[in-house]
C-alpha cells in the first residue's frame, strides 16, 4: 500500500506542533527576542547573555528562523520579525501568555487523554487543585494569566463600536484587572462605570484604573449579588468556567439589578456544532483541560437567558472570534 504522502506530512506537522511551542516557549522564557531587540544577536552573544550552551542556542534559533520567528543567522547576526515583536517584555505583548501557556498549561495538556475521558480538568489532574485555587495562592502564576487574559482581549478597544454607551453607566461583572472598563472608558468619555470582582482581584484593578474618576470599585460574588443601577452590564469571558443553573443565576442578579431599559451583554467565543473553524473548537478544548469549563452555541445562551428572564436583542461579531450577545429584560 502507498503512502499518502500529503497526508502523512500534515500528520507529521500536527505530531510535532508541540515540540515548535515549546521552542517558542523556551525562547520568550530565555528572554531571546529582547535581547535581540537590544543589540545581541549573534549565537556568541544570545548563549552569554542568557548563560546557556552556544550550541544549544544555535539549534534552537535554527528550528525558529526556520518557522519565522526571527531571521537571519548567528553569526551575522538575527532580527526579530513581527511574531517575536509580539513577544518581547511589554504589558501589551504576548509575553505572558506564551510563558504561561509554555508552563502551567502545557503541564495541564499532558493529561489530555485522562481529561477527555472523565471530563476532569487537565489542570487539577496535574496539580492537586482547581486553577483559580491554584492561581490564589501563586502570586506569580496569578500575575501571569492576568497579563495573558489581557493580551487575549484584542477585541476590547472596538466593543464601543457595537454598543451604544455614551451617558450610560455600565458593570463589567467580573471584570478582573479591569481592561475591558478602561478600554470603554477611555473610549466613551461620559460613560461611567462599575466593577465588580473577588476582594483579593480589587486591588490590582484600582491600579489600573487610577486614571479614570468615573468608576467604582466592588468586591464582592457575582453568584451572590452584583452592582445595582447599572444601563450595561458586561459579562466578559466569565461564564465558560461554570454549570448552566449558575450561569443562570447570574443572569438574574444581572436582570433585577439593571435600570429600566437596560441590556446584559456576554461577550464570549462562541462555538458551532458542524463545520467550526479551528480556534473556537481549540479554545473549547483547552477550557476542559484548565478549569473544566466550555464554550456554548449562541443557541445554548439563548435559552439560559430565557430561563433568567432576558432575551436576545441581537448578536454582532467581534475581532478574534469573540461574539457580543445583547439581551434585554422579557
Amino acid at each position: 500500500m502507498q503512502v499518502d504522502l500529503k497526508a502523512a506530512t500534515e500528520a507529521v506537522e500536527l505530531i510535532t506542533g508541540g515540540w515548535r511551542a515549546q521552542c517558542l516557549y523556551t525562547a520568550v522564557k530565555l528572554g531571546i527576542p529582547d535581547l535581540i531587540e537590544d543589540g545581541k544577536t549573534t549565537n556568541a552573544q544570545l548563549a552569554e547573555a542568557t548563560g546557556a550552551v552556544e550550541e544549544g542556542i544555535h539549534r534552537l534559533m535554527r528550528l525558529l528562523v526556520a518557522v519565522g520567528v526571527f531571521e537571519g543567522d548567528g553569526v551575522r547576526g538575527y532580527r526579530n520579525t513581527p511574531v517575536s515583536s509580539v513577544l518581547l517584555d511589554d504589558p501589551d505583548s504576548l509575553r505572558d501568555m506564551c510563558l504561561l501557556y509554555g508552563e502551567e498549561f502545557y503541564t495541564a495538556w499532558g493529561h489530555a487523554v485522562e481529561c477527555i475521558t472523565t471530563l476532569t480538568a487537565g489542570f487539577e489532574i496535574a496539580y492537586g487543585s482547581p486553577l483559580y485555587t491554584y492561581l490564589s495562592q501563586n502570586p506569580e502564576a496569578t500575575t501571569r494569566f492576568q497579563l495573558a487574559m489581557k493580551a487575549g482581549n484584542l477585541f476590547f478597544d472596538y466593543v464601543p463600536e457595537v454598543v451604544d454607551l455614551s451617558g450610560k453607566t455600565f458593570v463589567d461583572v467580573g471584570g478582573g484587572p479591569g481592561q475591558l472598563t478602561a478600554a470603554i472608558l477611555s473610549a466613551v468619555p461620559d460613560a461611567r462605570a462599575m466593577l465588580l470582582d473577588r476582594e483579593h482581584v480589587i486591588p490590582v484593578a484600582r491600579k489600573n484604573l487610577a486614571a479614570f474618576d468615573r468608576v467604582e470599585l466592588f468586591g464582592g460574588d457575582m453568584f451572590v449579588a452584583v452592582p445595582e443601577g447599572g444601563d450595561v452590564y458586561f459579562l466578559c469571558r466569565v461564564l465558560a468556567g461554570w454549570s448552566d443553573d449558575s450561569i443562570v443565576g447570574v443572569f438574574e442578579n444581572c436582570r433585577k439589578a439593571m435600570n429600566p431599559g437596560g441590556r446584559l451583554i456576554i461577550l464570549e467565543r462562541v462555538v458551532v456544532d458542524s463545520d467550526s473553524t479551528m480556534l473556537p473548537a481549540l479554545w473549547d478544548l483547552h477550557l476542559l483541560m484548565t478549569n473544566g469549563g466550555r464554550h456554548r452555541t449562541v443557541e445554548k445562551f439563548t435559552s439560559l437567558l430565557e430561563r433568567a428572564g432576558l432575551e436576545v436583542e441581537r448578536v454582532a461579531d467581534l475581532p478574534v472570534e469573540t461574539t457580543a450577545i445583547i439581551a434585554r429584560p422579557r
